[in-house]
């Protein structure tokens, strides 16, 4: 359970640093939000196929095509909209509004498959939800329309191929192909950016392949692999441990301010975690 305990946190931190590479790159208008989705699947792509080929080889196996257009369409449509949206929100609120919208969708969707919570859960699902309310409520540090809802169309299209992902017997494989079906939709990227011209620097671009190579792809495979230990519940309430890592990573990198908005509704989340995750075992003894 400690090494799945440390799976689980490395892949977290990769979510949360996606967040912070685009605040970065767009924030310093190092790149354009359509030259970084571009730059970030493309990266994730040639980094997942390579390493996948290297294992294959390895281990003297033929690579067969995994994944499916379902979750590539899911995972672009993340994309997409994740990086648009980063152009008006801050890195804490942008992942924040994003995983409660994750949460939300893969709440919903157990629900509706006959997963039953606990007392104690539904308390740590409403304590974590009011934290993530509390947080966008007028007056403290509220969001732009358009913003909030290009993420939260983000979150409903990550719940979704993390859904899809749950039963994943290979995750390097299906993470790669999920990434490598991406490329229609690249493609109208790429006749996008040749209409409208792009703003890509040096930086930018660094921000970018890291990003698409190590913190999404790497990052996706190993939240592929853990995803089949938790509930679709478990899993869209951890992730709201995302926005906490992404406010610091935001604090750190990009020179944000932790306001008590944030502080307070980071402690409604986690304390709403550890009863989702924990409460059962822990205090239903």
């Amino acid at each position: 359970m400690l090494k799945i305990s440390l799976l689980t946190s490395i892949a977290l931190i990769a979510l949360a640093a996606n967040s912070v590479l685009c605040r970065l790159a767009l924030g310093a208008e190092a790149m354009d939000p359509v030259s970084f989705t571009l730059v970030r699947l493309l990266s994730g792509v040639l980094a997942l196929m390579a390493l996948l080929w290297g294992i294959n080889l390895k281990n003297k196996q033929k690579g067969v095509p995994a994944g499916s257009y379902k979750s590539a369409g899911m995972l672009f449509l993340y994309a997409i909209a994740f990086s648009i949206a980063y152009l008006d929100l801050d890195t804490g609120i942008g992942a924040l509004i994003l995983f409660g919208s994750v949460q939300l969708t893969m709440i919903t969707v157990g629900i509706f498959t006959g997963q039953r919570l606990h007392t104690v859960e539904w308390c740590g699902l409403a304590l974590a939800f009011s934290g993530f309310v509390y947080l966008v409520l007028p007056g403290l540090s509220t969001p732009s329309v358009f913003g909030f809802v290009l993420m939260t169309l983000a979150g409903v299209a990550w719940g979704g191929y993390t859904l899809m992902g749950r039963g994943s017997q290979n995750p390097l494989a299906d993470t790669a192909y999920n990434f490598f079906r991406t490329w229609p939709f690249l493609l109208v990227l790429v006749v996008w950016l040749f209409w409208q011209g792009a703003e890509v620097s040096s930086k930018g671009l660094f921000y970018a392949v890291v990003s698409g190579a190590i913190t999404s792809g790497v990052g996706y495979a190993i939240w592929y692999a853990v995803l089949k230990y938790y509930t679709s519940t478990q899993a869209g309430v951890l992730q709201l441990s995302v926005p906490l890592i992404a406010a610091l990573g935001g604090v750190v990198f990009v020179g944000e301010q932790i306001t008590l908005a944030l502080t307070i509704s980071s402690i409604m989340i986690l304390g709403g975690i550890f009863l989702v995750i924990g409460g059962r075992h822990y205090l239903l003894k």
